[in-house]
């Protein structure tokens, strides 16, 4: 593997000289730069990361933190989706990324700040964090850049990349109330998340805005997981026969209330009306195709990674962004006819 001395040799340059330009620094001009870039390229030189990153004090290295990892959340693409867009912007940047998984239980044992050092991040983007997670508010006063997915929260060293939350869900439960629906249930996901209490607040405030009575045992809890969104969804279709439809909060927990159904005899959306929320791939390929509200996890990603970067790289750039929504119209809807 050829060295800087390699480099130098054959560029005819000294080693300080081929280090700066390889390293990026202004004070090389672009002649020389490019030529020793070329004859890098030539030799095959590869550099040695954790040199330069003690020489800069900056690893070019960006941690995305995710939390509850879990086999069955195969089936929601939507942190996968959020994770190529991650990629894709750091790899166009120069950057490399590491993939970190976290509990609120694991949280305990070991700091936000620890876990940042120990892998020399100069940033992270974070998806998934509750707002009573330890992380959160460790992140919020850290040193270390972060970009926060869907958790507005604003700061010197943080933002936020989130999409039109209320308002997309707000249509939702409207495109239910125009189809003649008055009996309309709502599928929570998490009591801690955030987006969680974004889409009962627009669920609420929609019902109250038009005049339709709204009842406590109406909001069920599927904690963003299908079996969890079947097993609660089983005993309130069987209780509460009037309910001619369901808004759920993710499109896995509407899988969940599709299951139910199935379970119960009852025909989608003949009998019950069902709407999701992210658009996942399944949500078109199941039976019958779900209407859901359309989110862009990949676009999400590609704007946190990019916000990171300025914001390890000392850019003046708005510490937010915003992704639009939109309600993807299928068949798992219709007027209510009874």
């Amino acid at each position: 593997m050829a060295t800087l001395k390699d480099v130098s040799k054959a560029s005819g340059f000294s080693v300080t000289t081929v280090s700066r330009a390889l390293n990026g620094y202004d004070d090389v001009n672009k002649e020389t730069r490019d030529k020793i870039l070329s004859i890098a390229k030539e030799l095959g030189y590869s550099p040695n990361i954790l040199a330069r990153s003690l020489v800069k004090k900056q690893s070019k290295t960006i941690g995305f933190l995710v939390t509850d990892l879990k086999r069955e959340s195969v089936k929601d693409n939507f942190m996968f989706e959020t994770l190529c867009g991650v990629s894709d912007e750091l790899t166009k940047l120069d950057y490399e990324f590491v993939l970190l998984s976290t509990t609120t239980s694991k949280q305990k044992n070991k700091t936000y700040g620890q876990m940042c050092a120990e892998r020399q991040l100069d940033g992270v983007v974070i998806q998934g964090l509750k707002r009573d997670d330890p992380y959160l508010l460790e992140a919020i006063e850290s040193t270390v850049p972060c970009v926060l997915v869907d958790i507005p929260i604003e700061g010197i060293n943080t933002g936020y990349v989130t999409s039109n939350q209320l308002e997309s869900a707000k249509q939702a439960v409207r495109y239910l109330l125009r189809l003649g629906h008055r009996h309309v249930a709502f599928m929570n996901g998490s009591p801690h998340a955030y987006v969680s209490t974004v889409r009962y607040d627009a669920y609420r405030q929609v019902l109250q805005e038009n005049g339709v009575d709204t009842f406590d045992d109406y909001v069920l809890n599927g904690d963003f997981e299908e079996l969890a969104a079947k097993e609660v969804a089983l005993p309130f279709l069987l209780n509460h026969p009037e309910v001619t439809a369901i808004f759920c909060a993710s499109d896995v927990m509407a899988l969940g209330v599709l299951q139910a159904t199935r379970e119960l005899g009852l025909n989608v959306p003949e009998d019950l009306s069902i709407i999701g929320f992210d658009n996942i791939l399944l949500s078109q390929y199941v039976s019958p195709p779900l209407t859901t509200i359309g989110q862009q996890p990949y676009e999400m990603g590609r704007a946190a990674a990019e916000m990171v970067v300025h914001i390890v790289e000392g850019k003046d750039v708005p510490h937010e962004a915003f992704v639009n929504n939109q309600l993807v119209l299928r068949e798992s809807v219709t007027k209510n006819r009874r």
